[in-house]
């Protein structure tokens, strides 16, 4: 019969349980770490070699970018391209702007922001501009067909124009906001691009010495820029030429202005014509148009004057907006529009000239724009 072995004290040992399960987690945490830092610095090669290639193009068709002290940073989850400064040139203008930072998420590569201390510096032509602001931010969303959505939204935005005649123009606003999106269904066949403006609490005094109100006023715009893909960035004339040619029109569907106890609502469409000046037609609501045209009328024959003028064309703009369209009780209640809005008659900009229904408005020329 077999008899079991007992061990033989002082025996080899047994062999230890293996360890490295213990450990695994780490290795492949550290593996992580190796792969996405390598990925990352390719990337970060790989945007600089696209920037570099962009910006050589750019400068063979004439437009010069100056990123200045240039730097890509952001590890391990975005990329920061920062500059102290941003400079553009081309033969018709220039700008300067800084120091930028653009951040974009390496997971959400699509969606860029920006933000910018300023100031912003451009000259077109005689002209030149200077704008400083407390806060700026910009975002884009790219797109297969180009973009989805991009803004730029700006607090405390303030400058001075200057070149113009008769003097500089200064101006100041508490909060802007521009929006713009492809149109849904007409991006494809139109090039069609929507754009909503908001401007609160815009002062320009030398439009406050032509109306005599103080007030800042509140503005917003919605619009449809028809034919939008065919703008680049080459010169003024050369795009605005080709946006002309293509038959490009700013379709209006909401304009509202309001300062202090005038309000003015509008809708309608502007393109250029032949000789490159704004020509289209704008349906219009108004109040407080009276105290508008007493008021420049006053500059001309007087106070007094000028008070019964506006008096007289506010009345005769109303009855002849009525003639207009159809007589009878439902039109007049139309005419009252919302909030004590009065239609006027139809705004037309035409050889050059701005027709309020019949009658040209004295002393105004639509230049041209290149």
């Amino acid at each position: 019969m077999a008899q079991t072995r007992e061990p033989i004290p002082g025996g080899p040992a047994a062999r230890p349980r293996r360890r490295i399960g213990l450990f695994l987690p780490y290795i492949l945490l550290a593996a992580i770490v190796v792969a996405w830092t390598a990925a990352w610095f390719f990337i970060r090669g790989k945007a600089e070699s696209e920037m570099d290639g962009w910006l050589a193009r750019e400068a063979q068709a004439g437009r010069q970018w100056t990123c200045a002290d240039r730097s890509i940073t952001g590890f391990p989850f975005r990329l920061e391209l920062r500059c102290a400064s941003l400079r553009f040139a081309r033969s018709d203008s220039a700008f300067t702007l800084g120091p930028i930072t653009v951040v974009v998420q390496v997971y959400d590569p699509r969606h860029a922001v920006l933000e910018a201390t300023g100031p912003f510096h451009v000259e077109q032509g005689d002209l030149t501009g200077d704008v400083t602001w407390t806060a700026l931010e910009a975002s884009f969303h790219a797109a297969s067909n180009g973009f989805s959505r991009a803004s730029v939204v700006v607090d405390g935005p303030k400058g001075r124009v200057l070149g113009a005649d008769p003097g500089p123009i200064d101006f100041a606003a508490q909060h802007l906001e521009l929006h713009a999106r492809p149109t849904p269904g007409r991006f494809e066949s139109e090039g069609a691009v929507d754009v909503s403006l908001r401007l609160a609490k815009a002062a320009v005094p030398r439009l406050d010495a032509l109306s005599g109100d103080t007030a800042p006023a509140d503005i917003d715009l919605d619009t449809t820029l028809e034919q939008a893909t065919v703008l680049r960035t080459g010169t003024v004339a050369r795009e605005l030429e080709t946006w002309r040619r293509a038959e490009g029109h700013l379709d209006v569907t909401r304009l509202s202005v309001a300062k202090g106890e005038r309000r003015l609502q509008a809708k309608g469409i502007v393109g250029l014509d032949d000789a490159h000046r704004p020509e289209g037609r704008f349906d219009i609501r108004a109040a407080g148009l009276e105290a508008l045209v007493g008021q420049v009328m006053g500059q001309r024959f007087g106070a007094d004057k000028g008070a019964l003028i506006g008096n007289i064309v506010g009345q005769f703009l109303g009855g002849l907006r009525k003639r207009e369209g159809n007589a009878g009780e439902a039109q007049a209640a139309e005419d009252a529009g919302p909030n004590g809005l009065k239609p006027l008659p139809t705004l037309r900009l035409t050889d050059g000239r701005l027709m309020l229904g019949p009658f040209a408005v004295p002393n105004v020329v639509l230049p041209a724009l290149y």
